[in-house]
């Protein structure tokens, strides 16, 4: 078939990818000029440097984000940085790591030889681990991760040191507002699982070279061209002035929603597109700084406590010489804001500097801070959206014909992570083949 793919985010490429291997002609329409939708390369002038609009993490449970990287022939160790889960604490006061033993083991060990706890609160953290296991790793979906906590007698300590950083870092939205199903879903996928699912993977590489780049180039691609209208009937598929056997909408959903809605809908059609307009989004930034010489922090990444009164909104700090692959490169720092909406009610050059004096305080038990020579404040203002709890997302399938969706924002089970954009694509692909519209149709 020749098929269509709008969008060449992570979905839209994982979609163009599984097609194109089952012997599709695939083109896809992508209207910026980079590939990677919000995890993409950028170039700043300001550090006359390629970075990435956000610093991003995989998890060692991300088996299909995994896949993909091997299919595409790429040596996994040399494009990601992997190493055993650990919560530190830029200023020493909790550090909590996973210890060489086989699952689930290592898990409760990890709680139980972390500082900055009391045994209390350590065996009532263990204590809610192992009751969502006997419950399969299910919680009320109505619940809120701050009500479930609530329910388990989670302290305030655990909660700032442990739960709180985990639930941003997951779900981009806060504990109060957070839904606690989809927070269960990643804690079974990565600290249920196998001892490497819990492993954290950071990019040696900028998010568009490490896969995205590296498609087959029997995909066209068609970068700066924005879809203007898409037609569908029960024969074809009209895209501008061309027409295609299908097509994969892997766009945000409001543009999802332009291009949907643009004739007469029927009910069910209407009914489809209601959850694509009810999503809350939840912006993050990234502030890199790039330094005087390079600084030895005790690992890649390391907790901030933030402190939103004082323009401290920083919560991770990444030193990418610890993880880069090109150890050429600048000395440059990644401070990650999740949920960084307060951060826009400030004047940006206070903002940079109030975080700098933070990274500056928290780390002067190490070596002092090197000098910052300059730095990019970045703000993806629809960076994922808001995991709330019993969401409605749309599936795959719609009711048009021979139109599939793709996206993180589609029904995987999972919050706005790049393995629920992978996951997507692939099984809008799969449905798409295995519809059979002609006769060189394949199933994947």
């Amino acid at each position: 078939m020749k098929v269509a793919v709008i969008g060449a985010g992570w979905a839209g490429l994982s979609a163009a990818f599984y097609l194109d291997r089952a012997g599709h002609r695939v083109t896809v329409f992508e209207a910026a000029r980079t590939l990677g939708g919000r995890a993409r390369r950028v170039h700043s002038p300001r550090l006359d440097s390629d970075i990435d609009n956000g610093q991003h993490i995989l998890l060692g449970a991300y088996s299909e984000t995994l896949k993909l990287i091997g299919l595409l022939g790429l040596d996994q160790a040399s494009v990601l940085h992997a190493e055993p889960l650990a919560l530190r604490s830029a200023d020493g006061s909790f550090m909590s790591r996973t210890p060489a033993l086989p699952a689930p083991l290592h898990l409760p060990a990890a709680v139980l030889t972390a500082n900055g706890l009391s045994w209390r609160e350590k065996l009532l953290l263990i204590k809610a681990m192992m009751r969502l296991r006997r419950q399969h790793w299910t919680v009320d979906a109505q619940a809120t991760v701050g009500d479930w906590l609530a329910q388990e007698r989670q302290s305030e300590r655990a909660i700032g040191r442990f739960w709180r950083p985990l639930c941003l870092a997951a779900l981009n939205t806060s504990i109060e507002q957070a839904g606690a199903q989809l927070l269960a879903t990643v804690l079974r996928d990565s600290l249920g699982g196998s001892k490497l699912a819990s492993q954290v993977l950071i990019p040696r590489v900028d998010l568009s070279q490490l896969w995205p780049e590296h498609l087959p180039p029997s995909i066209a691609i068609r970068p700066g061209t924005a879809v203007r209208r898409l037609v569908s009937d029960a024969v074809h598929v009209a895209i501008d002035d061309e027409t295609f056997d299908a097509a994969i909408v892997a766009t945000s959903p409001p543009s999802a929603l332009r291009l949907l809605r643009h004739t007469s809908l029927t009910a069910a059609q209407e009914e489809f597109l209601a959850p694509l307009a009810d999503f809350e989004y939840r912006p993050i930034a990234t502030l890199t700084l790039k330094l005087a010489h390079h600084w030895n922090l005790p690992q890649a990444m390391l907790m901030l406590d933030d402190a939103p009164e004082k323009l401290h909104f920083g919560q991770w700090l990444f030193e990418r010489r610890l993880f880069a692959q090109d150890q050429q490169l600048p000395p440059m720092l990644s401070i990650v804001v999740s949920n960084a909406g307060q951060l826009a009610n400030h004047p940006p050059h206070e903002v940079v500097d109030a975080m700098i004096e933070q990274v500056r305080a928290q780390t002067r038990h190490h070596s002092p801070m090197p000098q910052v020579t300059g730095h990019e404040l970045i703000v993806e203002k629809r960076a994922t959206f808001a995991a709330l709890p019993a969401m409605r997302r749309p599936t795959n399938a719609t009711p048009w014909p021979r139109i599939w969706l793709a996206g993180d924002w589609t029904d995987t089970g999972y919050p706005a992570v790049l393995e629920g954009a992978v996951r997507s694509g692939k099984r809008a692909a799969e449905l798409l083949a295995a519809a059979g519209f002609s006769q060189h149709s394949q199933a994947l």
